[in-house]
């Protein structure tokens, strides 16, 4: 399939991805249907629009770049702007509740494991992936991504499933 932009066009692609992305926060901030909705999903939902009406490639060395450089630098940003005492100081119930919620998570992956193993390629990695976003959130996705190795296309198209059915 052919694109708009080039998947080798690296510069125009990564412009791109830049100007899409400070069009969806910009869209978050001022737009109160946009904050409901949030940024990320409206950056996905142009994401997955472009690249099929045929303006964004389906594949670039630009979203490997993404997922092995600029996602695993924004996991430390992000662990730099909490405190853990305050979090555990203010947060004790909720924190006991998330940790529930959490094994009911892991449970329900190794279940979901077993009933469709036969089904669906890369399950392991993919249930793995998803649990963890589902504990920790996007920044876990990518982190079990990276580690497990999974086939760009089996990440790329669980991310899709996994922020869609979410946004639902």
């Amino acid at each position: 399939m052919h694109s708009l932009i080039s998947s080798d066009d690296v510069w125009v692609l990564w412009g791109f991805i830049a100007v899409w992305a400070a069009v969806s926060i910009g869209l978050e901030q001022r737009f109160k249907w946009a904050s409901a909705v949030s940024g990320a999903i409206i950056a996905l939902a142009g994401a997955m629009v472009f690249t099929n009406i045929g303006v964004l490639p389906v594949e670039s060395p630009v979203y490997d770049t993404v997922w092995s450089y600029v996602v695993p630098l924004a996991i430390p940003l992000l662990l730099f702007q909490i405190n853990v005492r305050q979090i555990f100081k203010e947060s004790r119930r909720l924190l006991f509740i998330f940790l529930i919620s959490s094994v009911g998570t892991v449970l329900g992956s190794i279940l979901a494991f077993f009933l469709l193993k036969q089904h669906i390629p890369y399950l392991d990695k993919i249930g793995g992936m998803i649990s963890a976003s589902y504990i920790g959130g996007g920044i876990n996705f990518a982190a079990m991504a990276a580690k497990f190795e999974t086939p760009g296309e089996y990440v790329s198209a669980t991310v899709v499933a996994d922020n869609f059915m979410m946004a639902l």
